[in-house]
């Protein structure tokens, strides 16, 4: 007996190796899945300018990358005694003005060779709920806790959201002809928007990303991975959620990750991924005798497992 329906996943047309290069943008769920790549030594870029949630700021980042727009006194502000910039993370603020705009016109410039460079980009929208900065009149990536009345809070429309994704797709294309595009819904739950309007927001999402994929142009080097559907239905418990009850817990994105390799990822590159996993779990291994005989041993074959991964992927280091 099946006590649970399995979402069928189509293998994909372009699947990921070790040559892969890959760029993942997006919400918080994007830095999970970005972090398994890290952590399998791919070549990946996480989200250069932090979490973003919404289409209309991952187009107005990628779009500024590609045509290296470069970041102005204009776009960044003083509040709670840090620099900002209404269009990135706040990770990024800093407490000097000269400092964020070198540092976020430094990642312009990097962001732009590796989306031209890049084999495979990896999109994960999280909300369709936006706020928009009443003086600028322009869609704000953080709202850096500014005074409420400052923004007007809006759904962005099904239409909205497919103009976005195929401008995002015209963007990529230009430069990059040849990437290969995925598409995801972040599983995680936007509850502060309210239970209804989180379902709200999740289904324009899911409904302009297919609206743009089912064009006959975007057949060939676009994807779909259901994120989002594999939370909903396949691990519909809360035993799969964190203790706030809406983020995926580990279990969940371990999960979630299991289904993206078997779909998305070529399996040439299983023997390596596991070799790599394998040194992982080598390097934090805790001996009880350091400077025992068998330990120094086991560090030595560690090495010489790490010595040639790197001699055959140049790019890794452990």
């Amino acid at each position: 007996m099946q006590f649970r329906t399995q979402i069928p996943i189509s293998k994909s047309n372009h699947p990921l190796d070790y040559n892969s290069k890959i760029v993942s943008l997006g919400s918080c769920f994007a830095e999970n899945m970005g972090d398994k790549f890290q952590y399998l030594k791919f070549q990946n870029t996480i989200n250069p300018f932090g979490i973003i949630f919404n289409p209309v700021s991952i187009e107005k980042i990628i779009q500024k990358a590609i045509n290296t727009a470069l970041f102005t006194e204009e776009d960044v502000f003083f509040h709670n005694e840090r620099w900002h910039c209404f269009d990135v993370h706040s990770d990024l603020s800093s407490s000097n003005k000269e400092d964020l705009l070198i540092s976020l016109n430094a990642l312009i410039k990097s962001t732009n060779q590796q989306i031209t460079e890049s084999t495979h980009i990896i999109i994960t929208y999280g909300t369709s709920w936006v706020y928009r900065n009443i003086a600028s009149d322009s869609i704000v990536a953080n709202c850096y806790k500014v005074p409420q009345k400052q923004f007007k809070k809006e759904l962005l429309s099904v239409e909205e959201i497919r103009k976005s994704i195929a401008n995002t797709l015209k963007l990529i294309n230009a430069v990059n002809p040849n990437c290969n595009i995925i598409f995801t819904v972040s599983p995680v739950r936007h509850i502060k928007d309210g239970f209804v309007e989180n379902q709200w927001g999740k289904a324009n999402l899911i409904s302009a990303i297919h609206s743009v994929l089912n064009t006959e142009h975007c057949k060939l080097n676009t994807e779909y991975f259901p994120s989002y559907e594999i939370m909903m239905d396949e691990l519909r418990d809360y035993r799969f959620y964190a203790e706030d009850m809406l983020h995926p817990n580990q279990v969940a994105i371990d999960y979630i990750w299991k289904r993206f390799k078997e779909t998305t990822i070529s399996e040439t590159a299983f023997a390596v991924m596991d070799e790599v996993e394998n040194i992982q779990k080598s390097l934090s291994h805790k001996p009880f005798n350091p400077n025992s005989e068998s330990h120094l041993k086991f560090e030595s074959k560690v090495r010489e497992k790490i010595t040639k991964l790197e001699n055959q992927y140049s790019f890794m280091k452990f």
